[in-house]
């Protein structure tokens, strides 16, 4: 016993720094289990709340927050460990620990505005309010290209170097990168008309009379935009695109509008009055059909086959599937009148007439 307990005496000092590196790392671990307790917890409290900050910042600090205790950690248990060996490799934990905790802000900023981003987008979706995707897309896409500039920026700083240097070999670097990459510049002042002028914003139907694009916009990038086409294939545009042609809108119309023109036959010419007058009547009671647009309903023409009238009016929805079935019950209804005036829908005919008899042959053509 006397020689264990002098073996402690001489032995315990020197390897001392053994026992704080142990207690560091053990501190660490609890440190973690606590803050993931806590941060769970408070995460399952705010999530039900209307507010779009609490548990999106809970929530985006849980992982980082992890990291940036090891990373502390680890590098105080380092300093334990050169103080006492004086290794020279520990001279590099100083600034991988300021990088570290660096990039760990970086990664909390980033996770709080993806969650911020889809907090927005939920919770205006679950009370039934508008919400603007695309700009709130935009403004994350610019406060994310912020936060890692800004901290691009900091890392060189810290890192020894100079960044009124940096900033003044890109001026200068600028010109050639921007001849170099005078398309991707060009997409990305695209992009940017796109979300300022806002011609169109994502989940909207969009086509070009200019070029064979008609589809729904899924994503608006900073140099591409992924329109799906009605066959679902995915379409992908340069933003440079939509600077040089035209862009219709379909999703941003205020009604569809029927335009259709009906014939019946010319035995029925008297029946069309009031076969015009009861269509318009239809018209005016549709509960789909918006009454305060245009609204004609006329004899039109005298075709080869037919007496045609036509329906000129809009429907109160712009729905696709919705109007052709609000067409679907005018054109029935309108087929209704027409059998109950006792006329009928004409069709392509032709009508040969034939002479009674025939004449008689010359004298000379008879021999």
């Amino acid at each position: 016993m006397e020689s264990i307990t002098a073996w402690f005496k001489v032995t315990l000092p020197a390897n001392l720094w053994i026992i704080e590196v142990f207690v560091v790392v053990f501190a660490v671990l609890l440190l973690n289990f606590i803050q993931r307790r806590v941060l769970s917890r408070l995460y399952d409290k705010l999530k039900p709340t209307e507010n779009t900050w609490d548990d999106a910042l809970v929530d985006a600090m849980r992982h980082p927050l992890t990291l940036l205790i090891w990373i502390v950690g680890i590098a105080f248990a380092a300093q334990i460990v050169q103080a006492h060996t004086s290794a020279v490799i520990f001279n590099a934990f100083g600034p991988a620990r300021d990088v570290g905790v660096i990039a760990t802000i970086v990664w909390f900023l980033l996770r709080l505005i993806r969650n911020t981003e889809e907090n927005i987008i939920q919770k205006r979706v679950v009370a039934e309010q508008t919400v603007d995707r695309t700009t709130v897309d935009a403004v994350g896409k610019l406060l994310r290209a912020s936060v890692i500039i800004t901290a691009v920026l900091v890392v060189m700083q810290t890192l020894g170097y100079s960044v009124s240097g940096i900033l003044a070999f890109g001026g200068i670097g600028g010109v050639a990168v921007g001849f170099a990459a005078k398309d991707l510049l060009a997409n990305f002042f695209g992009g940017l008309m796109v979300y300022l002028d806002r011609p169109f914003a994502v989940g909207d139907w969009i086509r070009s009379p200019d070029r064979d694009i008609e589809g729904t916009v899924e994503e608006i990038g900073w140099r591409l935009t992924i329109i799906r086409t009605f066959d679902k294939r995915p379409l992908y545009l340069p933003n440079s695109t939509f600077t040089s042609i035209a862009v219709e809108n379909p999703s941003r119309m205020s009604n569809r509008r029927i335009y259709e023109t009906i014939g019946i036959r010319y035995d029925d010419l008297d029946k069309m009055s009031v076969i015009v007058e009861d269509v318009k009547k239809l018209l005016l009671a549709h509960p789909d059909i918006d009454t305060d647009q245009t609204m004609i309903v006329n004899f039109n023409r005298f075709s080869e086959s037919s007496l045609d009238f036509f329906v000129y009016t809009f429907t109160r929805t712009i729905n696709w599937v919705e109007f052709h079935e609000v067409k679907q019950d005018v054109l029935l209804k309108i087929s209704e009148i027409i059998a109950r005036h006792g006329a009928e829908i004409a069709y392509p005919t032709q009508t040969v007439h034939l002479a009674d008899s025939l004449p008689s042959p010359e004298p000379d053509a008879a021999r």
